[in-house]
């Protein structure tokens, strides 16, 4: 299972970017950009056998820089948002680049999925990989320390796409990634999400405020629009009236009984009409469930355009603002420590629930 590499295309700046090919003897093939850390496509087989690519993407380098659509990226160094842009650690308050209001979001102006990253094929017995690196400086985006990052992607003949992330500091910092993939499992150009059928391992959220900052709350989803069981995705989203929301979902959900570094099934999604469906495992706390609120016609792929609630996202991740929340599982990143997070996509054929 050796990794192919290719040249992809040229940045605003002229550096030039690299697509790694991932497949496994299952008909399973991903592709993997050294820009941003992209998961550009994976294709898979429906139940007829007839392979689309289930990711959504943009045809050149260019398009991620000028729209920053977060399509497939690695998102850090925190992915969500920093209240204020800001937080206070070891008695010195450092000050982040604002974006999303007056909040922090996703890294800042220019976070991990707008910078070229070092990479390298890998190979296993079973698996095929690329090992991305970044060294992002201290002080970059107003975050402290020097971090060095690593990020494997391997898909295995066991039709796992597994990301594996390892951070270092030399200065005390928080470190909070992610990946920031929008799934459509009809393909990624199929249009509406909303017949998507959904299982969430969860049993409460965090309610937020006005700019989606945690309230510190914890709410149980019991009997809300926020319960699923194997609904579809529509069914209950015209009950997401406030206008934050933009008439989708988007909120964290907890994980019941996490435990560092142990793998937890966190969703099951179903495609009813490709038969396809994808688990979703992670080390993580917790997980931003997005159903493409703001997609609105303007990122385009050759001729399509996204719109709203053309693809999801399940973004494993610890919670919003943690800095500021010290009740929050911890961010926090010593020297001499490893930051460690794993998350697993399995695809199948069928409706097995979890």
């Amino acid at each position: 299972m050796k990794p192919e590499s290719a040249f992809f295309g040229q940045t605003h700046e002229g550096e030039d970017v690299t697509v790694f090919t991932l497949s496994n003897s299952q008909g399973i093939c991903a592709k993997i950009l050294n820009f941003g850390g992209v998961l550009y496509s994976l294709e898979t087989p429906d139940r007829n056998g007839n392979k689309n690519n289930i990711v959504a993407n943009c045809q050149t380098v260019q398009d991620y820089q000028q729209y920053r659509p977060f399509f497939g990226s690695l998102v850090g160094r925190f992915a969500n948002r920093i209240a204020r842009g800001r937080f206070v650690l070891d008695g010195v308050e450092y000050r982040l680049a604002i974006n999303n209001g007056v909040n922090a979001l996703h890294g800042g102006l220019k976070g991990f999925d707008q910078v070229l990253w070092e990479a390298e094929p890998v190979e296993y017995e079973h698996s095929a990989g690329v090992r991305l690196s970044y060294h992002s400086p201290d002080g970059e985006e107003g975050y402290p320390g020097n971090l060095d990052v690593t990020v494997i992607y391997k898909l295995t003949d066991d039709n796992e796409l597994v990301i594996d992330y390892t951070a270092t500091t030399d200065k005390a910092t928080h470190v909070n990634m992610t990946n920031h993939t929008f799934w459509n499992l009809a393909g990624a150009q199929a249009g509406s999400i909303l017949d998507h059928r959904l299982w969430i391992n969860s049993l409460s959220y965090l309610p937020t405020d006005d700019g989606l900052i945690p309230t510190g709350d914890i709410a149980a989803v019991y009997r809300t629009p926020l319960e699923f069981r194997g609904k579809s995705i529509g069914q209950d989203i015209a009950k997401i009236t406030d206008p934050k929301y933009n008439g989708g979902y988007d909120h964290c959900y907890v994980l019941p009984a996490h435990q560092k570094n142990v793998l937890v099934e966190c969703a099951f999604v179903y495609e009813p009409v490709s038969g396809r469906s994808m688990r979703v495992y992670t080390t993580e706390p917790g997980f931003q469930l997005y159903t493409g609120n703001f997609l609105d016609g303007t990122i385009p792929c050759g001729t399509y355009r996204y719109g709203k609630q053309s693809a999801f996202c399940i973004e494993a991740q610890h919670y919003p603002d943690s800095p500021n929340r010290p009740e929050f599982p911890s961010t926090l990143l010593k020297p001499g420590e490893v930051y460690r997070q794993k998350t697993v996509y399995r695809f199948d054929i069928g409706m097995s629930q979890p």
